[in-house]
């Protein structure tokens, strides 16, 4: 995570501050949305490098000092201007070797995908579950600093996770305000509705911190296993009726049970010699007397 001087030493040398670690790959890599540097001690002549799907911000007992883009900057004690312009060629320099305490703030600037999931109710009050995928960034350096100045740090980062927290009540309340008043059966009708109203909520939300929505997808379903079967049957065109012969047909099957067939069809088939039929509830009415 950066050339590193050594900080037991009494004289801490010059560093380079940087998100890649020794192998040149990015620590912050597709889950972090803001990330502190680990080190907080400089002196003159430390280089800062942006990577170009990041920004960067110093602070110094929180206040901020400077806000960065791509690119490579020198590091300049309180005795020395602090330098904000471009470093073009090996940088170099202050000759001060007191260390400055201050604090590196990497943001990332890449899209990242964040997911959230929950349970909502119909019209009915059956239970619904729903998973919301969203893409973000950050769109400028101004942005940056407006997430490190709403959102605390719970530790050295903040997770896409952590995101997905904050986000978790707006997108709830956005999709209970439309799923609540509509019939279980209807609630495919409306996805579109409940999608943009969550883009328009999450958008608001997400501004305050300074991200930027960039796409939403949403995808409702019954919690229960027997009702998400049930509906992607009367999908393929069958009535309610029909679904539920070939409902249970389907699990008669599984079982290896030779009369399943008939049980999809609502036919008659014979039981130890006698005929029998299927009732509207799908189970099977033997005549009186039948196999005696």
């Amino acid at each position: 995570m950066g050339i590193m001087g050594n900080t037991n030493q009494s004289s801490i040398t010059r560093s380079v501050i940087t998100t890649l670690d020794d192998h040149g790959r990015d620590v912050m890599g597709l889950k972090t949305v803001a990330w502190k540097f680990p080190e907080t001690k400089f002196v003159s002549g430390s280089l800062l490098t942006v990577e170009s799907t990041h920004f960067a911000i110093m602070k110094q007992r929180g206040a901020v000092l400077n806000k960065y883009d791509t690119g490579q900057y020198p590091i300049e004690t309180p005795d020395k201007p602090l330098l904000g312009k471009l470093v073009q060629g090996m940088f170099g320099g202050g000759t001060d070797s007191n260390p400055w305490q201050m604090e590196i703030i990497y943001l990332q600037r890449a899209k990242l995908k964040i997911q959230n999931k929950g349970v909502a109710t119909s019209a009915e009050m059956a239970e619904m579950v729903y998973f919301v995928d969203y893409y973000t960034h950050i769109d400028s350096v101004d942005d940056a600093l407006k997430l490190i100045s709403h959102m605390p740090f719970a530790g050295d980062s903040i997770s896409t996770d952590e995101l997905a927290d904050y986000a978790g009540p707006v997108i709830e309340q956005s999709i209970n305000q439309i799923l609540q008043v509509t019939p279980m059966e209807r609630i495919n009708e409306k996805i579109i509705e409940i999608t943009e109203l969550c883009k328009k909520h999450l958008t608001e939300f997400l501004g305050v911190y300074g991200i930027t929505l960039n796409d939403l997808k949403l995808l409702v379903l019954p919690r229960d296993e027997r009702m998400r079967e049930l509906i992607s049957l009367q999908a393929i065109g069958l009535t309610p009726h029909e679904a539920v012969r070939y409902y249970l047909a389907l699990k008669m099957a599984e079982k290896g049970l030779v009369s399943a067939p008939n049980a999809a069809v609502g036919q008659s088939f014979n039981v130890g010699g006698a005929l029998g039929t299927w009732n509207a509830s799908g189970m099977a009415e033997i005549p009186t007397g039948a196999g005696q």
